[in-house]
């Protein structure tokens, strides 16, 4: 399996315990993303909450030595926000935010958006697909499928809502560390790449931008934004593959319920 590590039953009770655990965190961070906020308060209140509340290590903090618990990516940020205590979010933008969780050995790793206030109907049609465009990854996920499914699945909504699918980053397998094999790209060939398997868990990841997939790093050597300044979007979960198909370990509650309420 090329270096995949299959988690067994044990393994990934652990691992689905930390899934649950973060989206604990976003649910306190939802009421608190507001215009006025500063993007350093975020990542405060979330390393607050994971440390004092539930007890968990917040993996990105000095992970490749980064400083922070969580990043913030704003407008045409497409990735790898710093936060900032100078940068407060303001009425129309958009926000990312990408949080890792440890607890018991196992790490979760979950992004979000955010709309601030009155968000342009552009920006917020590009959430709403970028959305769209996860989730038809993920009910790509199940045995016998293969990596590039996923990849499919995504680029070929995305192109089809006229956004650009960027690929210098992309899903990864999780675990015991942050970054395992495989690597899962956000395009691709249909029944191309690795042979899907039960215990297997990765994330999924696309980053769609409005304009162009080219990307740049700033000075900083973390922030990664669009070349046109164009706006990016981006939402994460990590899923395993089981027998019979795919769990969301990282699903939020609201999420279950939009689901049971379709599903109905």
């Amino acid at each position: 399996m090329s270096g995949v590590q299959l988690k067994t039953a044990a393994e990934l009770a652990l691992q689905r315990e930390a899934g649950r655990l973060l989206t604990r965190v976003f649910a306190m961070l939802d009421t608190a993303i507001t215009a006025g906020i500063s993007t350093l308060q975020i990542n405060e209140l979330a390393e607050r909450y994971i440390v004092d509340e539930l007890q968990a290590r917040p993996a990105s903090k000095g992970q490749y030595g980064f400083a922070y618990v969580l990043n913030t990516s704003v407008n045409e940020v497409v990735c790898h926000g710093v936060p900032s205590a100078s940068q407060r979010l303001k009425n129309g933008d958009i926000i990312n935010v990408d949080i890792t969780l440890e607890k018991h050995g196992f790490i979760a790793d979950s992004s979000k958006m955010y709309l601030i206030g009155e968000v342009a109907p552009a920006a917020r049609q590009l959430v709403a697909d970028c959305y769209q465009a996860l989730w038809l990854g993920i009910k790509a996920v199940k045995p016998g499928a293969r990596l590039g499914d996923i990849g499919f699945a995504i680029e070929q909504f995305a192109l089809s809502r006229g956004y650009s699918v960027v690929r210098e980053y992309c899903g990864h397998g999780i675990g015991r560390e942050m970054h395992e094999a495989p690597q899962v790209l956000h395009y691709g060939a249909a029944g191309s790449g690795m042979l899907l398997k039960p215990g297997m868990v990765f994330t999924i990841e696309p980053m769609l931008n409005q304009g162009s997939a080219k990307v740049k790093t700033k000075k900083d050597g973390w922030t990664v934004v669009t070349r046109d300044k164009k706006l990016s979007a981006q939402w994460e979960h990590t899923v395993a593959v089981t027998e019979n198909g795919v769990e969301v370990l990282t699903l939020r509650p609201e999420e279950l319920a939009q689901q049971l309420a379709t599903a109905g």
